[in-house]
């Protein structure tokens, strides 16, 4: 206590010969708020599990300094034109894979479903992270003058359709809404791919305009509606986890203070572990209690003829550019680790 007494003394003694000694209160300078805009890739349902919990966790934790307005799919501009908008700033951010906004980067082939790059949804975070596709897709859009920010994985793709599929034969003369190099890739097994917007695709099950959809897996086909339109769910996926990415206009990023940006990273993480657990559980939950879809499954040996023709997509899709040779070459080393490594990595 004497000590004590002794410093405030002191101090006491110090302010009254020197007004300054002491700093004036801080006081919180009042800048305009940032508001940004960001589109999903996922239509009004499914955006309250994969997006709507980080953008509200932001918001509330930017206390007033920046603020995400979240747009759903085609809302603001159709999917296909997102790349075209956040780079001209139109909107200011977007959530979705490379493939399906149309971007004019080489790697845009491996965004969304490319043919079993992954095996399970864990393995799209270790290629970013862990095995060097994050450096390949920052240089990527930097030249297009976009940031690329952070990347996850989804759902696996699997088919649910209205006939039963149990051969690769039934697959032939399907009109499937799906991803454009899923589609591109699948062809050869004889299915028509179409292009139309989310929303619209419960009344085109309903009215023959397709026949099946191939965009995810079981957990999205019940919470976007389409397990209404649809009686069979096909066990066979063509990959693993969807693999999708948050990126903004590089101008509107470099305006933001380091601070929000730190914060925004981690609501982005947020987001990509909420779904790894969300995707997963319900996956399992859903095949094994769902009872609305009936399994059906493509025997292993049969089924093997698509991954094997997926590895030569993969070759083909290595002679596109140099930047993806690199990416074929990261995919085929990460898988053959995985087999080396064996149980739980891989189990045959």
């Amino acid at each position: 206590m004497n000590s004590r007494r002794h410093f405030l003394k002191k101090a006491g003694l110090v302010a009254a010969a020197s007004p300054v000694a002491l700093a004036a209160p801080y006081v919180k300078a009042q800048d305009k708020k940032i508001t940004w805009r960001l589109q999903t890739y996922a239509g009004a349902a499914l955006a309250e599990f994969v997006i709507r919990p980080a953008v509200d966790a932001f918001n509330k934790a930017a206390n007033g300094e920046m603020e995400i307005q979240l747009y759903t799919a085609d809302q603001l501009v159709p999917t296909g034109e997102l790349f075209r908008a956040m780079q001209a700033g139109t909107i200011d951010a977007v959530q979705s894979d490379d493939d399906s906004m149309n971007s004019p980067v080489d790697i845009k082939v491996f965004g969304g479903y490319f043919p079993f790059a992954s095996r399970y949804s864990l393995d799209v975070p270790t290629l970013f992270y862990e095995y060097g596709l994050a450096e390949i897709w920052d240089q990527a859009y930097t030249e297009v003058g976009v940031k690329w920010l952070s990347a996850g994985a989804w759902d696996p793709c699997n088919f649910a359709t209205n006939k039963p599929i149990k051969a690769l034969a039934d697959l032939k003369g399907l009109r499937v809404f799906t991803f454009p190099t899923a589609g591109q890739f699948l062809s050869q097994f004889g299915i028509v791919p179409v292009t139309i917007p989310f929303e619209d695709v419960p009344v085109a099950m309903q009215t023959g305009e397709i026949d099946a959809i191939a965009w995810s897996g079981i957990t999205e086909v019940f919470t976007s509606g389409w397990v209404d339109v649809t009686k069979y769910f096909l066990t066979n996926n063509v990959s693993g986890g969807w693999a999708g990415s948050f990126f903004a206009n590089a101008d509107r990023w470099n305006e933001v203070p380091e601070h929000l940006k730190t914060l925004f990273n981690l609501c982005m993480d947020s987001s990509h572990y909420h779904r790894l657990h969300w995707y997963w559980g319900g996956e399992a939950k859903l095949r094994a209690e769902g009872g609305r879809l009936e399994l059906t499954s493509i025997p292993d040996a049969e089924w093997k003829t698509v991954e094997d023709a997926a590895h030569v997509f993969w070759d083909e899709v290595a002679k596109q550019t140099p930047r993806t040779a690199k990416v074929v070459e990261i995919l085929k080393k990460y898988n053959a680790d995985m087999e080396k490594a064996g149980k739980p990595y891989r189990y045959g």
